[in-house]
């Protein structure tokens, strides 16, 4: 499977892939709480919630004590993602934005699921990243449903794999200051691949 890395600037970035302990709980808690707020808001649109509850259970949204919860275990699943998944908050202010990049296999259903998603979702600009050539790039600075933060997205179609990159704000108005180093730190995504020596030979690797 790929993996992903990416140079983020170091003065602008905090990584949570790899922050473990008390160090990093600060940043992981804040990340996953605004990515939970993203997908309740989403989930919500659609007429669904993310709940906190069981099934069959009234709706609940997801509360402070879930991000915290989920802060203490993402670091090592993570880990065992082995590089598909990349997350970072902006060190300025972590309860911001957070960025999360991952790397899926473009499965039958995934096509599918991206085909139909709402009309909203094709207002799309072509993104050129250094990597990985072009690809492409959705802003939501005013989400339909006014319960999900500001949000943008790059994607990339390997053939292959989807890469795809998707920030989210917790503050409209000062979404826009940010753009200029989430396309930054987008566009210098890449993806790595393990070759087994012996099996290269007849590899040609180019860039896009």
């Amino acid at each position: 499977m790929p993996r992903l890395q990416a140079d983020a600037d170091a003065t602008r970035w905090v990584p949570v892939t790899d922050s473990l302990g008390f160090k990093g709980r600060r940043h992981r808690k804040a990340a996953i709480g605004m990515l939970l707020a993203q997908v309740t808001g989403a989930a919500g649109a659609s007429g669904s919630a993310l709940t906190t509850g069981t099934p069959g259970s009234p709706a609940k949204p997801a509360t402070g004590f879930a991000a915290w919860a989920m802060s203490q275990a993402v670091p090592f699943l993570m880990r065992r993602a082995n590089g598909r998944v990349l997350v970072w908050v902006w060190k300025a202010d972590p309860e911001l934005l957070v960025v999360m990049a991952q790397v899926q296999e473009a499965t039958p259903q995934l096509r599918a699921a991206r085909a139909s998603m709402p009309m909203e979702y094709d207002d799309t600009e072509t993104f050129r990243g250094t990597y990985l050539g072009n690809g492409e790039k959705l802003v939501m600075p005013l989400p339909p449903d006014g319960r999900t933060p500001p949000f943008a997205t790059y994607t990339w179609d390997t053939g292959t794999h989807f890469v795809s990159v998707t920030a989210v704000c917790s503050d409209r108005e000062r979404f826009g200051t940010v753009m200029g180093p989430l396309d930054e730190l987008a566009r210098g995504i890449r993806v790595v691949d393990d070759l087994a020596l012996g099996e290269s030979a007849n590899v040609l690797r180019i860039e896009p």
